[in-house]
């Protein structure tokens, strides 16, 4: 874990790339040392249809949401939320200095007895290694 998902306002693949966007995450969540680098997991999904403050279309919006195991304490979550928050503030800059765009982050626990999970994620990056 973690688990990001970018929710967005279609818009705003006219104002960023996307994809370089969720690259960025997953490069900022992995610096941070909190997160086991073969859990990460950054995806992202347009909301084609919106209606954001006062209904303008100009308006736009990137929704970030990390789920993660529960364990760590509320210190190392928050300076992981906050690095994360920061590496979007900073990648999404140029296009906020232009457009009308709302950003938002929201970090919470997943209940292990209740996510059960299976992978071969790590065997794999493992036979990769040197």
């Amino acid at each position: 874990m973690p688990h990001i998902t970018l929710d967005y306002s279609a818009n705003m693949e006219e104002r960023a790339d996307i994809a370089a966007l969720c690259g960025h995450l997953r490069q900022a969540a992995a610096d941070t040392g909190v997160f086991p680098l073969a859990g990460l997991r950054v995806r992202a999904f347009a909301a084609s249809h919106v209606s954001i403050a006062d209904g303008g279309p100009q308006h736009g919006y990137i929704d970030i949401s990390i789920r993660l195991r529960a364990g760590r304490d509320p210190d190392t979550r928050k300076r992981a939320a906050q690095a994360v928050f920061e590496a979007a503030r900073a990648f999404l800059a140029p296009a906020m200095q232009q457009h009308s765009i709302a950003l938002s982050l929201e970090m919470r626990d997943i209940d292990p007895d209740l996510s059960p999970k299976c992978g071969t994620i790590r065997d794999h990056m493992q036979k990769a290694d040197p």
